[in-house]
């Protein structure tokens, strides 16, 4: 399949629960970015975190293989430092290839669990 998508997105809202169901990692509170590489070459990815009232932080880094999906949660982004827990943020991905961006929230303050998920804005 020919490469689809496209080399920057941004995700502009932003906000991990710190609370949320412990003990299964499947319905901890999280965000995510599912990233689509349907191209013949490896894409490499950096993530850059935007905030309100600080500077940003980043680039952190992931690889999607060629013809390959990654779901990225950005609990488990820790290089720089990690994304903070209950605080507003951005995002902007890029990418080396072209890869659609779709971006998830599951937040599990209540016992209810609530999912949330749209594409990203393509540049």
């Amino acid at each position: 399949m020919a490469a689809i998508g496209s080399r920057v997105w941004a995700i502009p809202e932003g906000h991990i629960p710190a609370d949320g169901i412990k003990g299964n990692p499947a319905l901890i509170s999280h965000e995510a970015a599912c990233i689509l590489n349907a191209g013949d070459r490896d894409a490499q990815i950096e993530i850059t975190i935007y905030f309100v009232d600080r500077d940003p932080i980043g680039p952190y880094r992931a690889t999607v293989p060629a013809r390959r999906t990654l779901h990225l949660r950005f609990n488990d982004l820790d290089d720089p430092e990690p994304v903070p827990r209950d605080t507003d943020y951005a995002s902007v991905l890029t990418s080396t290839e072209p890869v659609v961006v779709q971006f998830t929230r599951l937040d599990s303050r209540d016992a209810r669990v609530a999912l949330l998920s749209t594409i990203a804005f393509q540049e």
